[in-house]
């Protein structure tokens, strides 16, 4: 499997890739794709990295797996491709957009702009089977997403940390560099979305960090 990171990541993360267990993995997901239907397209799995250099990033939003439906998961957590439904998740946070910096509901849900601009969308899982949720959740993506929260807690410049819902929460332990800012809220699932998410304004809350640590803020319209 030739999965390809183009920028600074490479060199940051390349030690992952030697290790023996990650080549293992990624034999395991040559067959996965081989023999199952798997999103997202084997091209799109590093797409967060590539569309947002490590040197770039200014804000991460952490994810849990990709969408499991034909044509949603391009790579970029939350994201859908632009002539795909927006699910319900990316509809509430697109809610709280308009409430928290009255930017109209956009029409689509392909988020690539906001990764542009230094938003890196990452799930904790990079694949998944078609129509299994979770079905390659804990067979050796999360160590390797660990590695690249914690060079992101490493850097020098301030990031923001935006985690929603349980699973994202807990990688709050491992965000210990106390110049970054983190903000937590419920995940914007329907499920949960009005026990926290609305009203919690990570937007805003967002680019006044960055405008308050020299930094451009973030252009949230898609």
């Amino acid at each position: 499997m030739n999965l390809q990171i183009t920028n600074d990541w490479q060199t940051l993360l390349s030690p992952e890739f030697e290790k023996p267990s990650f080549q293992s993995f990624m034999d395991f997901l040559d067959h996965e794709y081989a023999t199952q239907t798997i999103y997202p397209p084997a091209d799109d799995v590093f797409n967060a990295l590539n569309y947002t250099p490590y040197k770039d990033v200014k804000a991460v939003i952490i994810g849990q797996d990709p969408y499991h439906g034909p044509n949603q998961a391009h790579g970029l957590c939350f994201s859908v491709q632009p002539d795909i439904k927006i699910p319900p998740s990316l509809a509430n946070i697109y809610k709280e957009l308009k409430s928290d910096l009255g930017i109209p509901i956009p029409e689509h849900g392909y988020l690539e702009n906001w990764a542009k601009q230094g938003v890196l969308m990452i799930n904790a899982v990079l694949t998944v089977r078609e129509g299994n949720a979770g079905s390659h959740a804990k067979i050796g993506w999360e160590p390797f997403t660990d590695k690249i929260i914690e060079h992101l807690n490493a850097r020098e410049e301030p990031l923001v940390f935006i985690l929603w819902g349980g699973y994202a929460r807990k990688k709050a332990r491992m965000i210990t560099n106390p110049i970054h800012l983190v903000l937590e809220a419920p995940h914007p699932s329907p499920l949960s979305s009005y026990r926290g998410f609305f009203g919690s304004k990570p937007f805003s809350k967002t680019n006044e960090f960055l405008i308050q640590t020299g930094q451009r803020p973030i252009e949230w319209s898609v």
